[in-house]
């Protein structure tokens, strides 16, 4: 008598019989997304590949997004999953201000959503069109927020007005984004050494 095959193992996590539905399978799929893309490449990535790590049916990914680049634009914009949230810091002093946002930054970058940005930076001339989406949806908001804690120092007399700029805005991001390919990992004394020397002095008034 032939044994009958061994049912699947269902995720980690979820009770035999169960479905993630509504924003909750939303969150898992950008989750399995990010991860995927984190462990691999831009090249490789499918709903093949994402759907069993989301616990769900790659029918369900192409019902709702036609290609794996609309799909990992709006995992990224996620404010769960992704680099969507936008977080002011309130210090009061220009230094207390980028120690907050390069420091989670930095932190960021250790997690799948952060490492997912990397094949993407990596392999910019092969999906010009996703990157140039990607740093119009997802980067820039964050650069601008950068920007607006500075102008907030130049208001306080903490920094120059002539330094408020975009470019300068990305210096510090820039930095740490080097950083995080060249090491691994960012540590907090990294941050700090950023900060220290090179912002402040940059933006001194």
């Amino acid at each position: 008598m032939t044994a009958s095959p061994a049912a699947p193992t269902p995720p980690p996590g979820r009770a035999p019989g169960t479905r993630r539905r509504g924003a909750e399978l939303t969150r898992a799929i950008y989750r399995a997304t990010l991860e995927e893309l984190a462990a691999s490449s831009f090249e490789e990535l499918s709903f093949e590949k994402i759907a069993p790590r989301a616990g769900t049916g790659k029918s369900v990914l192409y019902r709702r997004w036609s290609t794996t680049a609309e799909l990992v634009l709006d995992a990224l914009k996620d404010e769960d999953a992704g680099l969507g949230r936008l977080t002011a810091p309130d210090t009061g002093t220009l230094r207390g201000d980028l120690l907050f946002l390069l420091t989670r930054f930095a932190r960021v970058l250790d997690e799948p959503r952060g490492r997912a940005l990397r094949p993407l930076l990596t392999q910019r001339p092969r999906h010009p069109e996703l990157f140039a989406r990607i740093m119009d949806q997802v980067v820039l908001p964050h650069r601008a927020l950068l920007l607006d804690c500075i102008r907030a120092a130049v208001d306080r007399g903490q920094a120059a007005p002539e330094r408020a700029t975009v470019r300068t805005a990305s210096v510090g991001p820039r930095l740490i984004v080097a950083e995080s390919i060249d090491r691994g990992s960012v540590p907090d004394e990294e941050v700090r050494a950023v900060v220290d020397e090179v912002l402040l002095p940059l933006l001194a008034p």
